[in-house]
């Protein structure tokens, strides 16, 4: 089970860093100032290759990931994620215009904890966040 919850003061400052790994830089705008407006530092990366080099560095307490980007895609990008040995787990959510049921359990079976489907706003994201404890 994921400690999602422990108090941990040595990573007090990464608690509150929101990753956001999308190829659009757009979107990543967007998002980072959404996570900004509910007290997240957001950090951005361009692909997953990029997202879990800055992973390994320094995990975050959230991740909002693109499900399509090149170089690697969303779901290697969270497979490869959840295989970091961490001592607490981010609340991974994929964030991505594929919206069908199969994409949900494909993405939930890689080791995201939810999913939001583009665009989304603040209300949608706050509302995802408070249901999985990370706001």
């Amino acid at each position: 089970m994921r400690d999602r919850f422990g108090d941990d003061g040595a990573r007090k400052d990464a608690a509150q860093i929101c990753l956001i790994v999308d190829d659009s830089r757009v979107i990543r705008k967007v998002s980072s100032k959404i996570a900004k407006s509910l007290g997240y530092v957001p950090v951005e990366a361009e692909n997953g290759e990029e997202a879990l080099a800055q992973c390994k560095k320094a995990m975050p307490a959230i991740v909002l990931t693109d499900w399509n980007m090149p170089e690697m895609d969303g779901i290697e990008f969270v497979t490869q994620l959840r295989s970091i040995p961490t001592p607490k787990e981010p609340i991974v959510i994929f964030c991505t215009s594929n919206g069908e049921a199969k994409d949900i359990h494909e993405g939930i079976g890689a080791g995201a904890d939810d999913y939001i489907v583009k665009p989304f706003d603040e209300g949608a994201l706050k509302a995802k966040l408070e249901k999985l404890g990370g706001n």
